[in-house]
């Protein structure tokens, strides 16, 4: 698994906690997670949420730190998503993402409607090259990564049973979580966490797009899975990422929670929201 993969399902890892919350009062969630490689912190995610009723507005802002970022290339990406909540589940109304590759930046805006992606811009306008454009119908049945990660998050202890079709603008890539058990706060090294951790196991595959490595044979064969362990760490009924794993080529990305906090929203705070 490519660091690139890694930080897509780390957004994924890190942003699946907030389904369930418009069952709450209005509030903000905060936390932030670290990927460490060789016990070196390799690249952060921060993590906010706001939830008031039938609304949600979440945002991501992952970026290197530290030793990885003196050594290598920039990068920086920023996803925000929003949108409201239906008894069956999420409803995304729209999605943007940013993101800066060394000196390279590009943004993208998604907006959905009915249940599909109806538009999306990208800046600047992108033209894939030939054989590498997304079909209109993968298109349409995709999300953003924040966007995805709201729809599995709203399943609760069947958040793990499912596939994210995620889309970044330019590559088509399905986020596959299946649960392989459950392990007991000890065991999984996580003291803090309320009752038994459930462990899940997170592939991706590529669908469509513009990718810059071509694979040499199926992603299923050459790449093995990330592992996740979801937290019961507050009162709610909310599992929480709590820690990850993934095996590379060049050694074992571990991921861990720095905080995490949670206030009630000001009433200048919930106008602010996207309606």
């Amino acid at each position: 698994m490519t660091f690139r993969r890694v930080v897509l399902a780390g957004i994924v890892w890190c942003s699946a906690l907030p389904g369930l919350a418009h069952a709450q009062s209005a509030r903000e969630v905060d936390i932030g997670y670290a990927l460490t490689y060789l016990t070196f912190t390799g690249f952060r995610i921060d993590f906010r949420g706001r939830f008031d009723g039938q609304r949600y507005d979440v945002e991501s802002h992952t970026f290197k730190e530290g030793l990885i970022k003196a050594v290598t290339i920039n990068y920086e990406g920023k996803n925000r998503a929003w949108g409201g909540f239906l008894p069956q589940g999420a409803q995304p109304a729209a999605g943007s993402l940013s993101i800066a590759v060394g000196d390279k930046a590009r943004s993208w805006l998604a907006q959905y409607g009915n249940g599909s992606m109806v538009q999306d811009t990208s800046m600047p306008q992108w033209t894939p090259p030939p054989g590498r454009a997304i079909p209109p119908d993968e298109r349409a049945n995709s999300l953003d990564p924040l966007s995805a990660a709201v729809t599995a998050g709203m399943a609760g202890d069947a958040a793990c049973d499912r596939t994210l079709p995620t889309n970044d603008g330019k590559r088509r890539i399905d986020i596959i979580l299946k649960k392989v058990g459950t392990e007991s706060p000890e065991t999984a090294g996580v003291p803090e966490a309320k009752g038994d951790l459930l462990v899940c196991e997170i592939y991706t595959r590529r669908v469509a797009g513009d990718f810059e490595d071509a694979p040499k044979e199926a992603e299923s064969k050459r790449e093995q899975p990330m592992k996740i362990w979801m937290a019961h760490l507050d009162d709610t009924a909310f599992r929480y990422p709590a820690k990850l794993e993934a095996q590379t080529g060049f050694g074992t990305i571990r991921g861990k929670i720095l905080f995490f906090r949670e206030r009630p929203l000001t009433d200048a705070e919930k106008a602010a929201m996207p309606h």
